[in-house]
C-alpha cells in the first residue's frame, strides 16, 4: 500500500506539472544528465511489475517537465541516440532470417527479426500512457521535439515513432465528436478561445455569439485527454452562402431563424495540438459534422465555408512578375486615372509591402478588385509545392472532397485579413455528391476541384 501512494503522489505531481505547462528554467548538468540516463535505461528495461512501471513514468515525466529547453533538447537528444535499436542484433537476425527464408523456420526468424527491429525509444514512450496525464504529456513532448527538430535533423527517429505511435493512439476510432455549447465546462470554454486559431475571440459576449441557436461548434476529443479538445469547427447556419467574416462575426446582429437556414457555413477550423502534426482526422470531423447537421436541419443543402487565404500576400511577394502579369491594359487605364502608371508606383509598391492605406481609398479598390481576384485564384489553383497546393487551407479542403467555389471581395476587412490576403476570402463548397470524386482526383492526380467562375478569373 505504501508503494501505490507513493506512485499516486507522483501521478499527482506529473498532472500538477502538465496542467501548469511551465518550463522551469532548470538546466541540466553532468550529474543530473547522468541520472536521467539511468532513469531512462530502467524505463527500457522494463523491470517489475505495473507500480514500478507507473512509478518510474511518472518520476521520468516529473524529471522532463522541470527542464529548461536546453535540458528537454538534451533528454530528447539521448532517448534519440541512446536508445535505438542494437544494430549488432539487428544483423545477426536479419543475417537468421535470411538463411531461413523458404524453410519452415522462416517465421520465426521473421518474428525475431521484427523484436530485433523494434527500438527501445518506443519501451520508454509506450510506459507514459500508463499515467494520468501521459497521453497529453507525449503530445506535448512532441511539440517540443518538433521545435527542437527544426535545427537538429539527429532527432528524426524518435520523432517518426512518436509521431506512428500517436497515429495509433489518436486513431479516429477512438475519438469522440461533442458539441460544444454555452453550458459547457468553463474550462473547455477557456481552451475554446486559447486555441481559436482563425478568428480572434475576443470576448465572452463574443463566445456566447458563437455558440447561440444559429450556430454551432464540434470538436474531437480523445477520451485520455477530455478537456482537451483536439480540433474543432465553428458553423453559422444561414440562408445564403457567407461572402463576409465581420457581418458573420457581428454579435449585434439578429439571432438567424436556424429552422429554416438552407446553408452550412463552417467559419473556422482551428486544430488545437502541435504535437499532433502530421496526425489527420479533420477529414473524419468534417463528415461527422455534416452527417450530425443533416440529421438536426433537413432542410441544410449546401455546406460550405468562409475561410481564409492565409498565403497569398507571401506568395505574390516572393513571385512579383505575377503581380504584374494579373493587371491587363484594361486595368492599367483605370488605375492610370488614379495616376498610378506602373508597378513601381508608390500606391502598389505599398500594397505588394503589406500598407492597408489602399483599402480606405474607395477608388483604388475598385481598380484593385480584378486583379487582385485574379490572383487569388491564379494563386489556388497554380501555386504548387510538389503536386499539391501551396495554400495550406487549400491543401486541407481539397484534400476533404470540396472544390473552390467563390472569392470574396474584401471579405475579411481586419489586420490580419488585410495584411495577408488583401481581405480576400474564399468558400470552398463540400457537395455530397461530389465529395468523394473529388479527393480521388486530388490524391491520385493532384486536380483541384473549382467552379468554372474561378477557373475564368485564373485564366491568363
Amino acid at each position: 500500500m505504501a508503494g501505490t501512494g507513493l506512485v499516486s503522489r507522483g501521478l499527482t505531481k506529473v498532472r500538477e506539472l502538465v496542467a501548469s505547462a511551465t518550463h522551469f528554467g532548470k538546466p541540466p548538468e553532468a550529474d543530473d544528465l547522468d541520472r536521467i540516463r539511468t532513469q531512462l535505461q530502467e524505463c527500457a528495461e522494463g523491470r517489475g511489475g505495473e507500480v514500478s512501471t507507473r512509478q518510474r513514468a511518472a518520476r521520468l515525466a516529473e524529471t522532463y517537465l522541470r527542464l529548461d529547453d536546453a535540458g528537454r533538447h538534451a533528454f530528447l537528444r539521448m532517448i534519440a541516440h541512446e536508445f535505438g535499436p542494437d544494430p549488432r542484433a539487428v544483423a545477426v537476425a536479419h543475417e537468421a532470417y535470411q538463411a531461413a527464408i523458404g524453410t519452415p523456420a522462416q517465421w520465426d526468424a521473421e518474428a525475431r527479426l521484427r523484436t530485433a527491429l523494434r527500438s527501445r525509444r518506443l519501451r520508454i514512450l509506450t510506459q507514459f500512457n500508463a499515467i494520468p496525464q501521459g497521453v497529453k504529456f507525449l503530445v506535448d513532448l512532441r511539440a517540443d521535439l518538433l521545435r527542437f527538430l527544426a535545427e537538429d535533423a539527429l532527432l528524426k527517429p524518435l520523432d517518426r515513432e512518436l509521431e506512428t505511435r500517436l497515429s495509433a493512439w489518436f486513431d479516429v476510432g477512438f475519438l469522440e465528436v461533442q458539441r460544444i455549447t454555452w453550458t459547457s465546462p468553463a474550462a473547455l470554454l477557456e481552451k475554446l478561445v486559447h486555441y481559436e486559431a482563425v478568428h480572434e475571440i475576443r470576448s465572452w459576449d463574443d463566445l456566447k455569439n458563437r455558440l447561440d441557436s444559429d450556430r454551432r461548434c464540434y470538436a474531437f476529443f480523445h477520451p485520455r485527454m477530455p478537456l482537451e479538445p483536439l480540433i474543432f469547427v465553428q458553423v453559422a447556419l444561414l440562408e445564403e452562402v457567407a461572402d463576409n467574416v465581420q457581418r458573420l462575426l457581428d454579435i449585434e446582429a439578429p439571432l438567424a431563424d436556424a429552422g429554416r437556414a438552407n446553408t452550412a457555413i463552417f467559419y473556422s477550423i482551428s486544430a488545437t495540438q502541435e504535437g499532433l502534426r502530421g496526425v489527420s482526422f479533420g477529414n473524419f470531423l468534417l463528415k461527422r459534422v455534416i452527417d450530425d447537421l443533416k440529421r438536426d436541419f433537413p432542410r441544410l443543402k449546401t455546406f460550405a465555408t468562409l475561410s481564409p487565404i492565409p498565403g497569398l500576400v507571401r506568395w505574390v511577394q516572393r513571385n512579383p512578375e505575377e503581380f504584374a502579369d494579373a493587371i491587363t491594359p484594361t486595368d492599367w487605364k483605370r488605375l492610370a486615372a488614379l495616376g498610378v502608371t506602373g508597378v513601381e508606383a508608390p500606391a502598389l509598391a505599398t500594397l505588394l509591402e503589406g500598407d492597408t492605406a489602399w483599402s480606405r481609398d474607395d477608388d483604388l479598390q475598385q481598380a484593385l478588385r480584378e486583379p487582385l481576384l485574379r490572383l487569388a485564384a491564379r494563386y489556388l489553383l497554380e501555386a504548387r509545392r510538389g503536386d499539391k497546393p501551396v495554400d495550406a487551407v487549400a491543401r486541407f479542403h481539397l484534400g476533404n472532397g470540396a472544390r473552390v467555389e467563390r472569392l470574396n471581395w474584401l471579405a475579411d476587412r481586419s489586420d490580419k485579413g488585410l495584411g495577408q490576403s488583401w481581405g480576400l476570402m474564399v468558400n470552398y463548397l463540400y457537395d455530397p455528391d461530389d465529395i468523394e470524386a473529388n479527393l480521388e482526383s486530388f490524391a491520385s492526380e493532384g486536380r483541384i476541384a473549382a467552379s468554372s467562375a474561378v477557373r475564368r478569373m485564373a485564366r491568363r
